[in-house]
């Protein structure tokens, strides 16, 4: 962890209704300030200089770019600083389903999927939604009886998803 107190940086941190604190979210353009010590994952006004560290800490579906600036704590994926200013936002839902949708699929050779799960990954096709929701409902069911170990599948599913950043979000 570094300490820096240079100039602004330009950062990504997602949102959902509400700020972690229970404050509403401010609209574009206003600084939140904090007061007090900084400590990261603890207190101050935190964001991650890469999209992908960001999303890993997403309360919600709407990322926005922002600027970080006064007394700041830097770690390998997270900042926390004294200000942050929202810059601009933009409702995520749609690209997210999408991003999660290519890194399943970045891991489906790893099993044998229902045809129909198969072809909503690749085609996102609506009519398909409830089927796979059922095959997913009895696959956890029996995941609960011990045939299938989420917790690897979970495991699995975050590896893929860094591996697929890795190689096509330079972001």
């Amino acid at each position: 962890m570094t300490k820096d107190t240079r100039s602004a940086i330009l950062a990504w941190h997602f949102v959902g209704n509400r700020l972690r604190d229970g404050r509403l979210v401010p609209p574009d353009g206003v600084t939140l300030e904090h007061d007090g010590p900084l400590a990261l994952c603890q207190t101050g006004l935190h964001a991650s200089r890469r999209l992908i560290d960001a999303l890993q800490y997403a309360p919600g579906n709407t990322i926005c770019r922002v600027r970080l600036s006064g007394q700041r704590l830097n770690a390998r994926d997270k900042m926390v600083a004294a200000r942050r200013t929202i810059l601009w936002r933009i409702d995520a839902a749609d690209m997210l389903a999408k991003f999660a949708r290519l890194c399943a699929l970045d891991v489906i050779h790893l099993w044998t999927p229902p045809p129909t799960l198969r072809e909503w990954l690749e085609t996102s096709n609506p009519r398909l939604r409830a089927r796979v929701q059922a095959v997913a409902e009895r696959r956890a069911m029996n995941a609960a009886a011990g045939e299938v170990d989420a917790w690897d599948a979970s495991r699995a599913a975050k590896y893929a998803a860094w591996a697929a950043a890795a190689r096509r979000v330079p972001i």
